[in-house]
């Protein structure tokens, strides 16, 4: 099914040699489409040109750009005028086909895209269970922590996020169902198409499509009465005061932060600050050394290492 949605919004030339490579789907990340250049695809963490049957590297024509667009807007760019100014439309299966191009302003923000030059398909993978083996550190006293993932960029946060949310919807051995509020702003968590979500998050989860994280926090406390609430690449100041108030109602938090290391999120301007004061009680690390979404370490708020991944598979 992955395969079928994928192939599907493709152009018929590069449609054709992606079957004709036999690619393992599930190990597949990212395949890039740019005007004039090589087609390239991210799979398994690595970086892949693909060649057409001349065996030179496939090069990507305005036509494939167009035909491609066409293809996930449905033929109505209009439709998706507001998925459009974020720069990324998201497809059945919570895929994410992100666009750059010149782009059309209005009274100084950005209204829509035209002659986009570079279409980035990221494939979004939800792997059950990949939260079990650090479930038992977000978890004191049968309540859960409030965590922060720690990541650099392709490393899995988002699909370790997603299966925490689930686990902690629909209970475990750790602890009862709770309900959860989403605020999805870029449609990875979830991944919703005309507003159902493609990825299972649990029963008791509740989900802000394409909302802004600081006013979708806001807005879940007043109107659904989470207990937890999660969101993914927290970074600004209007999120970091979102998180505080809603530490403050009496939520628990899951967020997600692009960062490389312990270190360099300390030296963030906004986020260090809530490193230096303690709020988060867990920081899952992540990096792609050995594989994708490898757990290198897990830290208490005193940054106190709970789980070493590298001295467990050492």
């Amino acid at each position: 099914m992955q395969r079928e949605r994928i192939l599907r919004v493709l152009p018929k030339e590069v449609r054709a040699l992606l079957e004709r490579e036999r690619l393992p789907y599930a190990k597949l990340q990212e395949i890039r489409l740019r005007t004039d250049r090589p087609l390239l695809l991210i799979c398994g963490g690595k970086e892949r040109i693909i060649h057409d049957q001349r065996d030179g590297p496939y090069i990507v024509t305005r036509e494939d750009i167009k035909e491609m667009i066409q293809y996930v807007s449905n033929y109505s760019l209009y439709a998706y005028e507001h998925e459009m100014r974020q720069g990324f439309i998201t497809i059945e299966g919570g895929h994410r086909v992100g666009m750059a191009g010149q782009t059309i302003l209005e009274d100084g923000r950005v209204k829509n895209l035209r002659y986009v030059s570079s279409v980035n398909l990221r494939i979004s993978h939800e792997i059950k269970d990949c939260a079990d083996p650090v479930f038992p550190y977000l978890v004191s006293g049968h309540k859960v922590c409030h965590t922060l993932i720690v990541s650099p960029p392709r490393c899995g946060k988002t699909t370790l996020l997603r299966d925490v949310i689930r686990q902690i919807s629909d209970g475990n051995r750790w602890i009862c169902g709770m309900a959860v509020g989403v605020v999805d702003e870029r449609s990875e968590i979830g991944g919703c198409y005309m507003g159902v979500p493609q990825n299972q998050l649990g029963d008791r989860t509740d989900i802000l499509d394409c909302c802004p994280k600081a006013e979708g926090m806001m807005m879940l406390i007043r109107s659904m009465g989470p207990q937890v609430i999660a969101v993914d690449e927290i970074g600004t100041a209007e999120d970091v005061h979102a998180v505080r108030y809603a530490m403050h109602c009496g939520c628990r938090m899951l967020a997600t932060v692009h960062a490389d290391s312990m270190e360099e999120l300390r030296k963030k301007p906004i986020l260090g600050q809530l490193v230096e004061q303690g709020l988060f009680e867990r920081y899952i690390l992540l990096g792609n050394q050995k594989h994708a979404g490898q757990v290198k370490g897990i830290f208490d708020s005193r940054e106190n290492l709970l789980y070493s991944g590298s001295a467990k598979e050492g």
